[in-house]
């Protein structure tokens, strides 16, 4: 497969550029957009990734500095770069950084262009494309945030060789959610996936084109989340609810894992509601118990659950709403369940973990 700089397309007024040839891509992109100024924001364990950066912000690495504190500090590092709206700015990193550097840039000076670079599949296949910025506050996650896309994503696959397990398996969770709202054959075809294989990196760049299409496609038709973006939340209403347990108490734990417990639980949920094939929940029950270990919680966090699903950003007056499935490819979004259907399907689910 070829996978030159050259191979792009467009969403949301996004250049997504699909190329393991990195440093290239990035000299593109500088030569072609005028600017004054190019500076980097990377966290600690990024920094070591890639080319030498001039003007570089390094910021700490994990959800607990997705903060309001570790804005500010970017913030004041940029002015004292002397980073002004004719500038550009290269988020280097997984979700946390170009989440949290996208909305430092998107705010400051009331706008400056910024330039996604993802190295990790999770980052590549979401946090990266699709407009969505913003950092973790109260305890809840990505409580404050703004719509500003990137205008160009660099997606490679060329970082993932140095990513643990856990990493890879973190953002293979995003690639089955939008198998799932999408093509079943492209689904069965995940469950299948060996993550002890060695990475075929064309191969896996084709994924990513495929996975991103689907979000770009959705993102395209509703850029704000007015209606049908809401698809991209399958598995994540209740998956955010297991995040910000875990950051009140628990271990962190990653979101790509967050999502899996969530799309499993929202898929019982669609079989409750709306008749999703109960073959299906159990494929991808057994795959998730299989790969993604089981988080620790019980009948006694059941109440902290609920109430944190009823203060997701997607929930209406206090009701718990999810985008459920009534098959593969067929999504049904600003879906109500009740607290008794939602524990019913979190029993379920422990059942599926063997918790």
């Amino acid at each position: 497969m070829n996978s030159e700089c050259s191979e792009r397309f467009y969403s949301m007024k996004q250049n997504l550029i699909f190329t393991n040839d990195v440093e290239a891509a990035v000299e593109q992109l500088k030569a072609r957009i005028d600017h004054n100024l190019a500076v980097w924001i990377a966290d600690v364990n990024t920094e070591r990734l890639l080319f030498a950066l001039p003007n570089l912000i390094t910021i700490n690495d994990g959800e607990r500095a997705k903060s309001w504190e570790t804005v500010r500090n970017v913030w004041l590092e940029m002015e004292h770069a002397g980073v002004t709206r004719h500038s550009l700015v290269f988020n280097l990193g997984g979700g946390m950084v170009t989440d949290l550097g996208g909305f430092a840039a998107a705010t400051f000076k009331r706008g400056v262009r910024f330039i996604n670079v993802p190295t990790t599949l999770l980052g590549a296949v979401d946090a990266a494309v699709g407009g969505k910025t913003g950092f973790n506050f109260c305890g809840l996650k990505n409580e404050i945030g703004t719509f500003a896309p990137a205008s160009d994503v660099i997606i490679s696959t060329r970082f993932f060789d140095t990513l643990p397990p856990e990493e890879m398996k973190s953002g293979f969770a995003e690639v089955i959610k939008h198998a799932m709202l999408s093509d079943r054959g492209e689904f069965l075809r995940l469950l299948d996936h060996d993550f002890a294989a060695p990475i075929d990196h064309d191969d896996l760049l084709e994924r990513l084109r495929r996975s991103v299409q689907v979000k770009a496609d959705i993102v395209d038709r509703d850029p704000n989340e007015q209606g049908e973006r809401k698809a991209l939340n399958l598995g994540h209403t209740i998956g955010h609810a297991f995040e910000s347990l875990a950051m009140s108490g628990y271990e962190a734990v990653p979101h790509g894992y967050a999502v899996a417990w969530g799309l499993v639980t929202e898929a019982i949920l669609s079989h409750i509601k709306l008749g999703f094939p109960s073959e299906d929940v159990h494929r991808l029950g057994h795959f998730v118990r299989d790969n993604y270990r089981g988080f620790p919680f019980d009948c006694g966090d059941y109440d902290e659950l609920l109430d944190l699903m009823s203060h997701d950003k997607k929930s209406r007056d206090g009701e718990i709403t999810c985008t459920l499935l009534a098959t593969i490819g067929d999504y049904r979004i600003d879906q109500t369940v009740t607290t008794d259907e939602v524990t019913t399907a979190l029993d379920i689910l422990r059942d599926h973990l063997g918790l």
